[in-house]
C-alpha cells in the first residue's frame, strides 16, 4: 500500500456551480462560484473550470521543474497555460484541455520534451488520461 501525503478535503455548498461555495477545511480556500456568462450565468465568480485549470497548470509546471532537473536543464523561465473547455453535446457534458508550456533557456526540441515527460508525471495529466482529450505543446521565449 502506498503511504497517502497530503489529501485535500473541499466542501461544495449551495447551488454548486450556479451561486454556491466551495471552501477548504484548512481555510485557505473560499470562493463563491458562478456559471460563467458564456454558458448563460452571471459570471462575476470562478467556475470549476477555472479551479481545474489552476490546479492542473501549477502541478504541470512543477512537473517540468521535476523533469529539468533529472535532465539537468537548467530553464531561465516558465509558464503553463492551461485551457479548460466544457463541451456540451444534448446534456452531455465533458472536458478538454489544452496544455501551453511556455519556457526560455532552452531550444524548441527541449521545450517539447519537457512538456511530453512533464505530461506522464504530472498527477492530473495521470488522472484524466483516457477520458479527457488533452493537447501539449510548447513555446520557447527569448530572454530579454
Amino acid at each position: 500500500m502506498t503511504e497517502t501525503t497530503y489529501t485535500a478535503v473541499v466542501t461544495a455548498t449551495g447551488e454548486g456551480r450556479n451561486g454556491g461555495r466551495a471552501t477548504a477545511a484548512d481555510g485557505s480556500l473560499d470562493v463563491t462560484l458562478a456559471i460563467p456568462k458564456e454558458l448563460g450565468g452571471n459570471g462575476g465568480a470562478t467556475n470549476p473550470e477555472q479551479l481545474l485549470g489552476a490546479g492542473w497548470a501549477s502541478c504541470f509546471l512543477g512537473a517540468v521543474k521535476i523533469v529539468a532537473a533529472q535532465k539537468k536543464v537548467k530553464l531561465a523561465d516558465l509558464a503553463v497555460v492551461a485551457d479548460i473547455t466544457l463541451h456540451n453535446e444534448t446534456a452531455d457534458f465533458w472536458f478538454s484541455a489544452a496544455l501551453h508550456l511556455e519556457v526560455s533557456g532552452v531550444d524548441q526540441a527541449t521545450a517539447e520534451e519537457l512538456g511530453h515527460a512533464a505530461h506522464q508525471i504530472c498527477p492530473y495529466s495521470k488522472a484524466t488520461r483516457g477520458n479527457v482529450e488533452v493537447t501539449v505543446d510548447a513555446t520557447v521565449a527569448t530572454v530579454a
